[in-house]
């Protein structure tokens, strides 16, 4: 119990020093011993890997379970079970239990009428898109998450563990090195300042104590050194960590690009099937006609040119006041007072004779119509260069 008793004071004693040694730091009233400049840098590094896997970490986990709800719900879940050394089941995914409310409604409304077999075929293909995502979510957790996960609860653990030592070896070290600078004050002002009556034994107590007090010095300067090397050891470790984590990073994004590529496959097959199935007798509403394109493009910009794969529409079809009968001069048509407007280019057009103006997709040009001239055509004007332009490639800004 005594033995305890001292151990709880010592250490208390050693608390107090470290705790005044940091307050006088932090008032100016103390020196500190700077770490070298590579060791500072590791640090620096060390800092910044820890904060940003953090939060890819997380965001990741975000990404793969958006509802945080469920998230909570499900970690709580995978710890009982790790606790319980038993394998975690299955999960089923948003869009399994879609396609399964699907296929049930199908039974009630009954397979063989239109709605019950369309259900009943894209509930078969709402499960496959299901089993495509858990697949991923698995994937994406052992090759990349885990990683991450096992850098912060391990290794950064441990080198966090490690910089608290040493800082705490740092604080003893000033410690020790203002002792011995006050040490060195008093012996020096008594040598000052003698006193015939007690100088040898006053002086001999002084000078005692400063060598106890570079004792300590140099012990608290050996563990601190010590300790750097160990920090700064682990640290430099934090460059493997990033290649691991480049691995991770790769495998992650291969299973993202496979995982999408085979939901476009499911999707692609599902709308044959139901065009099949219907004999395209079943309009769509999300499709948008070449003629109302440029209608259809909004404040933003943003028009059906904008998305991948697009194509321009038709050429639109001449009338007989068109070009073919001659009657209308492109050259002798002069633009109108008022009714002018500014039009973006949705596609890149290519002139068929003279009396039309080519056109590159993303261009702004001037346009407006002239008596006579067919409703699918409007005059375009580019700096000294006229001609008729198709409504279809172009949106009206203003």
């Amino acid at each position: 119990m005594d033995f305890n008793v001292k151990k709880l004071a010592s250490d208390a004693g050693v608390f107090f020093t470290r705790a005044v040694q940091f307050t006088e730091e932090k008032l100016g009233q103390a020196e500190k011993t700077e770490l070298d400049a590579h060791l500072e840098n590791l640090v620096a590094r060390g800092d910044c890997t820890k904060n940003w896997t953090e939060k890819i970490f997380r965001q990741t986990e975000v990404l793969l379970q958006p509802n945080p709800i469920d998230s909570t719900g499900a970690r709580i879940e995978e710890f009982f079970y790790e606790k319980l050394d038993k394998k975690i089941p299955l999960r089923t995914t948003n869009a399994e239990l879609l396609g399964q409310h699907m296929l049930d409604a199908a039974k009630d409304f009954g397979p063989g009428t239109p709605y019950g077999s369309t259900l009943t075929t894209v509930g078969e293909y709402q499960k496959k898109l299901g089993g495509a995502e858990r697949e991923f979510l698995q994937t994406s957790a052992i090759n990349f998450l885990t990683p991450l996960r096992n850098f912060l609860e391990g290794d950064w653990r441990t080198i966090s563990k490690e910089r608290r030592l040493l800082e705490n070896r740092r604080l003893d070290l000033d410690v020790c090195k203002a002792r011995v600078k006050k040490a060195k004050l008093q012996e020096a002002k008594a040598a000052a300042a003698p006193d015939f009556q007690e100088t040898r034994p006053r002086n001999y107590v002084l000078s005692a104590s400063a060598s106890a007090s570079e004792h300590e010095l140099r012990v608290a300067q050996t563990e601190f050194d010590r300790q750097a090397e160990v920090t700064r050891l682990l640290l430099e470790g934090i460059s493997s960590t990033h290649v691991n984590h480049l691995r991770c990073l790769h495998e992650f994004v291969e299973a993202q690009a496979a995982y999408y590529a085979q939901c476009h496959l499911y999707m692609q097959e599902l709308q044959k099937e139901l065009r099949s199935a219907n004999g395209d007798s079943v309009p769509n509403a999300f499709a948008v006609s070449p003629s109302s394109s440029g209608a259809l493009a909004g404040p933003s910009g943003l028009s059906s040119s904008s998305l991948p794969g697009a194509s321009p529409p038709p050429r639109p079809p001449v009338s007989p006041g068109g070009r073919e009968s001659g009657t209308l001069k492109i050259e002798e048509v002069q633009p109108p007072a008022t009714g002018t407007r500014k039009a973006k280019v949705l596609y890149d057009y290519d002139a068929a004779d003279t009396s039309e103006l080519s056109l590159l997709a993303d261009e702004l040009i001037t346009v407006y119509t002239v008596p006579g001239m067919d409703p699918d055509w409007l005059v375009g004007e580019r700096g000294n260069q006229k001609g008729k332009v198709p409504v279809t490639y172009l949106e009206l800004l203003s």
